[in-house]
């Protein structure tokens, strides 16, 4: 599914984007039970995905999970304070 993928970034130009590993922060490999920096492994890149409008592409090694991206305009843009009462808008 990577290569394939890689392949379709590549006819539509993504593939000059940088890179941002999506992996587990307890070891250089995708295995967290392989501490610090081991040697001699493999990296299992099992999907990779483009994040367009933050302007990068990032391989998902191993069993790694991601959250929903965040939208375009950031919602504290809605919250304010009324002068007069004091109340907050906007949070709900």
């Amino acid at each position: 599914e990577a290569e394939q993928k890689i392949e379709q970034f590549t006819r539509n130009g993504w593939d000059k984007m940088p890179i941002c590993m999506a992996k587990t922060q307890y070891s250089f490999s995708a295995d967290p039970a392989l501490k610090n920096a081991p040697e001699g492994f493999d990296l299992p890149i099992r999907d990779i995905r483009a994040s367009l409008g933050a302007g990068f592409v990032y391989p998902l090694c191993g069993a790694m999970q991601t959250l929903p991206g965040l939208p375009t305009r950031p919602c504290f843009y809605n919250i304010d304070i009324d002068a007069k009462t004091g109340d907050i808008l906007g949070l709900f």
